[in-house]
């Protein structure tokens, strides 16, 4: 089958450089054999990563923009498997507020993720908190190893390193193999008892991501070029994360052209549903859980009552037909229900990567930079490092 993403990868390399599309392409189509390489490979890291959660009793995830919103795909399955306090903090958050936040529970550990290891804010916080927290420990899982945080603190007895594959350090400005990779790499830290375990889901979710990548792409694509100026994310918990960065894929690639909101299901009738127009596309993750269906079902039936919105896109497995108006399009994904909520947002996520991509090229900007004024850049440039010692840097 020749799917629209195909047709564009199939495009000479020197028309897919003009169209600006080059690196996006290839990015997303490689996430599914990506996953199951990062899971051979971060299984073999074994001993590095026990070493790293040795006597923990509490983690904190944390990262920049995107790399945030994968802590938000991640906690939820950590703190069932450690059963151990799982939190996410924005690098922003520490740069400012320090250890503030973070849990009082000692030893703790921090995983930064990060694509580049480079964002002013991801080093920073890493820098001031081996200074003013000696009882925090640092894994660092990155895709740059190069970058500073995979490098400045080498020999640091309370930093770990893990570098993954460099086909996942996207040269694109959006993230997206790199987001999923991270994900699916930090998922290991749960099950690292049961190895064959982990390899086997991450078999499933590559084996669910080409499926979606071979049957649904040329719906997706049809979906993206729609008249809609708004895009809303729906998901439940655990699957927040991905509508969050869904949502961020979307502004990004359109410059901000299509404006984006990323809202829990029961949550968006608590004045959010009062922004959904006519011109607005709302985009559904559906959970496996039949209670928590039974819950986002309702609010999608009470869409339909209102007639809110000009269009509807529900994904998951056995979408129910009844919920379904004429202008929606339900993406079934076998498997879904076996791979389970807490490592699904893996493949929301390459949805929302897909509708973006998509309605940049329709938009007639470049994916791989479509910022046409320069107002964001693959890595967040430099910016004044403030400290309490009064000295800025």
């Amino acid at each position: 089958m020749v799917t629209e993403l195909r047709r564009l990868l199939e495009q000479p390399e020197a028309a897919q450089q003009e169209a600006g599309y080059l690196h996006t392409v290839r990015e997303i189509h490689q996430q599914p054999q990506t996953w199951v390489d990062t899971a051979k490979n971060v299984a073999e890291l074994r001993p590095l990563l026990n070493k790293a959660l040795s006597g923990i009793e509490t983690i904190c995830l944390t990262g920049s923009g995107s790399s945030e919103y994968a802590g938000d795909c991640i906690a939820p399955a950590l703190r069932q498997d450690l059963k151990r306090p799982v939190q996410v903090l924005g690098g922003g958050t520490l740069l400012t507020h320090g250890a503030t936040f973070l849990s009082p529970k000692r030893p703790a550990l921090m995983i930064s993720l990060a694509r580049s290891g480079n964002s002013p804010e991801s080093a920073e916080a890493v820098r001031f908190l081996l200074e003013t927290e000696p009882s925090v420990r640092h894994l660092v899982i990155t895709c740059n190893a190069q970058g500073r945080l995979a490098t400045v603190h080498t020999g640091h007895p309370d930093v770990f390193v893990a570098t993954l594959d460099d086909r996942t350090n996207d040269r694109s400005l959006v993230m997206t193999s790199s987001f999923t990779n991270m994900v699916v790499a930090a998922l290991f830290l749960g099950l690292l008892k049961d190895v064959p375990a982990y390899t086997k889901t991450a078999g499933k979710l590559s084996q669910a991501g080409r499926f979606l990548l071979d049957n649904h792409t040329d719906a997706i694509a049809g979906i993206a070029r729609g008249g809609f100026r708004r895009a809303f994310y729906l998901a439940s918990a655990p699957a927040y994360g991905a509508a969050r960065e869904s949502a961020l894929k979307m502004t990004e690639m359109t410059g901000g052209r299509v404006m984006t909101v990323a809202e829990t299901f029961l949550g968006l009738r608590h004045g959010p549903m009062s922004a959904i127009h006519a011109d607005t596309l709302v985009i559904c993750y559906l959970s496996s859980d039949p209670l928590v269906r039974s819950y986002e079902t309702d609010l999608i039936r009470e869409l339909n009552r209102k007639s809110l919105g000009a269009a509807k896109l529900l994904v998951g497995e056995n979408v129910p037909a009844d919920v379904l108006h004429a202008s929606d399009v339900a993406l079934e994904v076998p498997g879904l229900g076996e791979i389970g909520d807490r490592y699904a947002p893996v493949l929301y996520v390459m949805v929302g990567q897909l509708l973006g991509l998509f309605r940049s090229v329709a938009e007639g900007l470049k994916p791989d930079a479509p910022s046409e004024s320069g107002v964001i850049n693959r890595v967040v440039e430099s910016f004044t490092i403030h400290r309490l010692d009064g000295v800025s840097r």
